[in-house]
Order: structure tokens, then sequence, then C-alpha cells
């Protein structure tokens, strides 16, 4: 059976959410009911007539063909959003309220249908069906509601000014928003784009993941059930070209990609080369995660655990450099080892799973590729470093000690799970390691020590730092990152800033003589 214990042991910081003490059983095979390109509340074929095909990771099988998105089909996605935008349009004539009411409502039909999205989550991204079904469903309405609250709240205001004037702020939506989601968490990730967006009044284009397309598919279909009027969202499947038609688009008014900083550097390239549209971007890490002397050693090796191996670290802001204080470095290193060697990797449907496959062959290749670079530069391997099994994408939980700051897998993002374990002396020493980075996502720190944890929160620059935890997220706290890891930020009320044109009106009070 699937028991809310069960996700409280697997996930840090046992933030995990379920709805009843026993979830529901998974459908391992659920029936795929969104493959299209959804544009003005129709499901189409791609213009070229070209497919791809998403695979399951666990166990290299195909699941569905989905129909390839072009420049064409992007551009068709665009004006239908336009006509949905159009001044006088159903969308811009309802009131902020109605908005919100519509959010709620697409939020209820994923609590309707949680099993059905939580199979098929798994079954595209590999991820647990527990964290489908207990973390990341449930975090996707939380986030969809709290924005749905904010439809008739995001206000301007009045302003003193000088003179016999009348002056005010209006806050308007920009106007056509371009979303590129990632595949390490397909769902979460559209609910973070979708809530916002809609909120303030604009309409969407959104790209989901080529790895991980049905989740974002379906969600499309269930705004049609909601009521979105046509053209308000749109969804266009497929792969990188699409993506670049979407963000080098001059009639979008917007970007927001979450993704790679590579890909991440090309958007705001592209965005900026044909309208100056607005880019907001959550890109890569390689977050630091401090353990000092005075921790609670259980709470900080099973916190660095998780801060690493959760969704089988495929998170951008994985604590993927640990650093440990040197005075209990060797008995972090055993028992992160030990921890590590004690996770069971399976299918992702099983309840006992504790960790699955990664999303598919190439992430694949490219981890055990990190892990042998890690070998060969004299990090001392104390834990996992092989594929498991012929079948799936699945691979060992790795732990790496020795690791020193110039090697390969302390300085690159993984995206994997593998994690690495190095020494420090003073506090000093480690704030200037920790920073000396392109990154800065997010970080950790554990102590019982205030001070130690002001210096650290103070000195680290990362969007987000975790004290005494790690990867507790909600849809109330902004997320985004300093440096090469993104600008704008993403959730809480910051995240109605990106998605928001401010007016300032003057009017000018006429005089009683005039």
């Amino acid at each position: 059976m699937y028991s809310k214990q069960l996700i409280y042991k697997s996930i840090a910081c046992h933030r995990a959410r379920a709805y009843s003490t026993v979830l529901p059983a998974p459908n391992p095979s659920p029936k795929i009911q969104a493959t299209g390109i959804f544009i003005n509340n129709e499901w189409l074929k791609s213009s070229s007539g070209k497919t791809f095909q998403t695979v399951d990771p666990a166990t290299g099988n195909i699941i569905a063909e989905v129909q390839r998105s072009d420049k064409n089909d992007v551009d068709k996605a665009v004006h239908a959003a336009i006509q949905a935008f159009k001044l006088n349009s159903p969308w811009r004539k309802m009131d902020a309220s109605r908005r919100g009411l519509l959010l709620n409502r697409l939020a209820d039909l994923m609590e309707r249908d949680a099993q059905y999205l939580a199979s098929l989550e798994t079954l595209d991204n590999g991820k647990l069906y527990a964290w489908s079904y207990g973390v990341d469903l449930p975090l996707s309405v939380k986030c969809l509601r709290y924005y749905a609250g904010f439809a008739d709240k995001n206000h301007g205001k009045t302003v003193p000014f000088d003179g016999e004037y009348f002056t005010y702020t209006r806050h308007e939506p920009v106007g056509v928003c371009a979303q590129i989601i990632p595949w390490n968490f397909p769902m979460l990730m559209a609910a973070w784009k979708i809530g916002p967006a809609i909120a303030t009044g604009n309409v969407i284009v959104m790209k989901p993941a080529e790895q991980t397309p049905l989740t974002a598919l379906y969600l499309a279909e269930l705004s049609r059930e909601a009521g979105f009027p046509p053209g308000v969202i749109n969804m266009v499947p497929g792969f990188g070209d699409a993506g670049a038609a979407l963000s080098s688009h001059p009639l979008v008014d917007k970007v927001a990609f979450t993704g790679s900083t590579e890909v991440g550097k090309l958007i705001k390239q592209t965005a900026g080369a044909t309208n100056l549209k607005r880019v907001t971007l959550e890109l890569g890490g390689k977050s630091p995660n401090i353990i000092f002397p005075d921790c609670d050693m259980e709470k900080a090796v099973e916190g660095a655990h998780f801060g690493l191996f959760f969704n089988m670290g495929q998170c951008c802001c994985a604590g993927s450099r640990t650093f440990v204080h040197e005075s209990i470095y060797d008995e972090f290193v055993e028992r992160s080892a030990d921890f590590a060697k004690k996770r069971k990797v399976t299918n992702p449907f099983e309840p006992d799973c504790e960790l699955g496959p990664v999303v598919d062959g190439e992430q694949h290749s490219k981890i055990l590729d990190f892990i042998e670079s890690g070998k060969k530069e004299g990090a001392r391997l104390v834990a996992g470093g092989n594929r498991v099994g012929d079948k799936g994408f699945f691979i060992q939980p790795t732990v790496f000690a020795d690791v020193t700051d110039n090697m390969r897998i302390a300085r690159e993002e993984i995206f994997g799970p593998v994690q690495q374990l190095l020494k420090f002396k003073t506090i000093d020493e480690v704030i200037e390691r920790a920073n000396n980075t392109e990154y800065g996502l997010a970080a950790a720190v554990y102590s019982k020590n205030i001070d130690t944890v002001n210096t650290i929160v103070q000195a680290v620059k990362a969007g987000t730092v975790w004290v005494n935890c790690y990867n507790v997220l909600e849809a109330q706290a902004p997320f985004g990152g300093f440096k090469m890891s993104g600008n704008g930020r993403e959730l809480g009320e910051y995240g109605l800033q990106a998605y928001t044109e401010v007016k300032t009106v003057i009017v000018k009070i006429p005089s009683k003589n005039s």
C-alpha cells in the first residue's frame, strides 16, 4: 500500500502532502488522452505531419507519438493568443474575480483526476508515484489556488502628486506570454507558469519539454473543461526549434523559461534581438550545502541526502556541493554512504521504491560520464557508481568523498543522483568557496548557532537559503537565482511582477473657475 508514512520518510524535511492516509493505487498504464497541439481550445495535428515519441524511463518503451510543433504551429498559436487578448475579447472583458474562479476550477479538476495525473507523470517522467501524487500534484494545486486568490487583488495605487492632479497607477497584463517548461517537474512547472500569468490577465503559449509532454497536454484539456476561453491557454509540444520560434517571435511580449543556463543564454539573446520582450529565467545551479560541527548529525545527513537525491538528483536547486567541517567529515561520509546504499532502486510505481530512473538515455549517459570523471580525477567513491539493471535508465545512488573544488563533479551541474562531499576548516573559507561558482540558485546551512547561521545567510550569493532543512518550497515564497542561475522570481507576490505592466495615469483636476 502507498502509505502517508512512506512519503514522509522519502522526502526531505518531511514536507510531502497526501490527500489521505493511504494513497490510491496507481495505474501503471494510464490511457493517453492528449497528444496533439492545443490551439484555440482545439486539438490539432502538426502542420508538417511530424510526430515524436515520448518514452517510459523505467523500461525504455515508447508511451505515445506526440504531434511535433514547428515554426508554423507556433505562429498559429501566437496569433490565437493575440486574438484572445484583443481589447474587447471575452477574456479582456472578464471580471478579475472570474479569472480566479477559472484557476480554482482548473485546480478542482486536477484534484478530481489526481490518480490519473500522478500515474501519467510517473510513467512519462520516471519519478516515484508517491512523489507525483503526494508532492508534485498537491503543490501544483496549491499554486493555482494561491494565484486564484490574487486575481482580483493585483491593483495599482493612488499617488500623492504636486499640483492640481489626480494620479494613480494601473496594473495591466503584459500580453502574449511564451512559457517553456522543463522535464524534471512537468506538472508543477506548468502550474508555476500558468498561475501568475492567468491571474494577471495574460494569455499563454506553452511549450512542454519533449521528454515529458503528457501531463502538460492533459492540463490543456482540463483548461478547456474548466471554461477558459479559446486562445487563452495554448500548448505547442516539440523540440528546441519550437522553443526558439516561440522565444524569438516578434508578437510575443514575454518569455518565461526554466531549464539549463546554456539554453537560457540563447533565449535571452533571441528574445532581445526581436522586440526586447520581457524575459525571466530560472536556470541551473550548483548549490552549496554547508554542514557545521554543531549540527544535528542525523538530520543533517538525511537533509543533505534528500537535498541531493530528491527526484533522482534532477533538481536545479539540488545541494550538489555538500561542504562538511573537517571535525565531523569522516563520520558524515560514513553515514552518507550508508544512507545511499540502503535506498531501494526500482520501478517508480512500486510502493517500496525510493529512487527511480533518470529521465532518458541521454541523461543516463551524461551522469555515468560524470561518475567516471570523478573517479579519474581522484575523488573517492564510497557508494554506488554504476547503472542498475539492463532495462530503463536507473543509476545507483552515488556518493563521492575527498572531492576538491577543481574537479569537474564539483564545478558542473550533474543533474543526477551523485553526491559530492567536500571538506572545509573555517567559516570564511567555506563562504569564499561556496560563492566561487557561476551559479546562485540556492544554498543551505546546518548549524544550531544563530550567529553562524546569520553569517552564512547574509554572505552566500543565492536566491534561496534553507536553514536546517532543504527543498522546502511553497507557492507563497519567491524562487529564483543570482548570477547565472537566472533573473526574475517565480512564486509569491513577487511572481506577479513579471506578468504585470504598470501604467501611470495623471488626470488634471478642473479648477472651480473653469
